[in-house]
């Protein structure tokens, strides 16, 4: 039953997404106009044009596009954002200052509950958000943040220090390092007192 109901709306709205002249990712999904008959967007996006990712990006290398495949859909009369990722971005490694590449590419599925009561429907495992938290209100729509959550996604996948698994730290030294002289330790005078109080 859920799954016929799943394409519908699925297929429904396919060839409504088609008609739009620009391809460029949208900031937010409407949630009055696309939450009951389902959304769907596939297109590239390039790291710069997310924010915070944009502070992180190595600027000695050119960065791809990552592509996205998107479908805002309802199952069990619960909202989903499911999204995949395909691409890299290129990072700073914190050992050698060199780019390094971390793949981004995988699947996501955020339950979108619009309150804690529906936390019973979907599984243990499910990522889940509360629409009264993300949710901006401009009316008269309902605004999904949907940039932002794709790019909170990223930056969970993304290492707050990249590394290499092969390669030396970058130390450069200057003037020479002194050779520690040897110093009388301390204690010694005192063993020397202890047999004579």
């Amino acid at each position: 039953m859920s799954s016929t109901q799943d394409n519908k709306p699925s297929a429904l709205h396919a060839s409504k997404i088609q008609v739009p002249a620009s391809n460029s990712m949208p900031d937010n999904i409407s949630l009055n106009k696309w939450e009951d008959t389902g959304f769907e967007w596939a297109g590239e996006a390039a790291p710069s044009s997310f924010e915070r990712l944009a502070t992180v990006l190595a600027g000695e290398h050119e960065q791809s596009n990552i592509v996205l495949n998107t479908n805002l859909y309802r199952r069990n009369n619960v909202l989903h954002l499911a999204f995949t990722l395909t691409g890299e971005v290129w990072l700073t490694c914190q050992r050698c200052l060199q780019p390094i590449a971390v793949d981004l590419s995988d699947e996501y599925d955020i339950a979108l509950l619009d309150d804690e009561s529906q936390m019973r429907l979907v599984n243990e495992e499910q990522d889940y958000l509360l629409l009264d938290e993300i949710v901006t209100e401009q009316s008269p729509e309902r605004l999904l943040p949907f940039k932002k959550l794709v790019e909170d996604e990223i930056l969970l996948k993304t290492p707050m220090a990249p590394k290499h698994a092969d390669c030396e730290m970058s130390v450069e030294q200057f003037g020479e390092i002194p050779e520690e002289e040897e110093t009388e330790n301390p204690f010694a005078a005192l063993a020397s007192l202890k047999g004579k109080l």
